[in-house]
C-alpha cells in the first residue's frame, strides 16, 4: 500500500500523511524545500514590516515608522548591523503577539545574530515598561532583576536611545530600502553558524 500511496503523489509532494510514515526521500524533499524557502527569508521580514504601517492604532506614527526611527537612531549612532537590524524588527511580532512581541521577534533573529542581540531583543519589552508601566500599576523597575546580567546594560541602552524615543512624527528616519542590505545579509547567513551565533 504504500509504495502504491508513493508512485500516485504528485512531484514535490511527501508521500506520507503521518510524519511516522515518511521516507529518507520524502525527508530530502522536505530539506530542499525548507532550503528553498529559507533563501526567501528576507523577503518575508522586509514584507512583515511593511503591514506594520497598518496596525496598532493610537500611536502618534505607525509600528513601522517607529521601527524606521529606531532602527535610523541605531544606524546614525554608529551600531554594528545586527543591532541596526535587532532595532528594525524588534517589534516585527506586535501584529500577532500583541503580548509577547518580543520573544517572537528574538526567536525570528536568533539564528542569524549574537547571543547578545538576541537577548536585547526578547527583553527590550519588559525594559521598555521602565517607561510607561507605572501609569497603569504595574512595576516599572521589573528589569532590574537582570541588574547583573552582562548584557543589561546595553538592553537599557537600546531602550533609553533607540526604542522609547522613536514615536516622533517630525523625526526623519530613514525609508525601509536603506536597511533592506542589511536585511539580506543578516537573514541570509547560514542558520545557527557559530560564526555568528556566538
Amino acid at each position: 500500500m504504500t509504495g502504491e500511496h508513493a508512485s500516485l503523489k504528485p512531484d514535490g509532494i511527501v508521500s506520507f500523511h503521518r510524519m511516522q510514515d515518511g521516507t529518507r526521500e520524502d525527508y530530502a524533499l522536505l530539506d530542499r524545500s525548507e532550503r528553498v524557502y529559507a533563501q526567501a527569508l528576507p523577503d518575508h521580514i522586509l514584507d512583515a514590516m511593511l503591514k506594520l504601517d497598518h496596525t496598532l492604532q493610537g500611536y502618534r506614527v505607525s509600528r513601522l515608522g517607529h521601527s524606521l526611527q529606531a532602527a535610523t537612531r541605531a544606524l546614525r549612532d554608529g551600531a554594528d548591523e545586527e543591532l541596526i537590524v535587532a532595532a528594525l524588527i524588534h517589534d516585527i511580532g506586535d501584529e500577532l503577539a500583541p503580548y509577547n512581541h518580543s520573544e517572537v521577534a528574538a526567536g525570528i533573529i536568533r539564528p542569524y545574530v549574537r547571543a547578545e542581540v538576541t537577548w536585547i531583543v526578547e527583553q527590550h519589552g519588559l525594559f521598555q515598561a521602565y517607561y510607561y508601566a507605572h501609569h497603569s500599576g504595574g512595576n516599572r523597575d521589573a528589569r532590574e532583576k537582570f541588574r547583573e546580567h552582562p548584557w543589561y546594560q546595553a538592553c537599557k541602552d537600546f531602550c533609553a536611545n533607540w526604542d522609547q524615543c522613536s514615536f516622533d512624527p517630525g523625526y526623519a528616519a530613514e525609508p525601509l530600502c536603506t536597511f533592506e542590505p542589511l536585511v539580506r545579509k543578516i537573514f541570509t547567513r547560514p542558520a545557527h553558524d557559530p560564526r555568528y551565533v556566538l
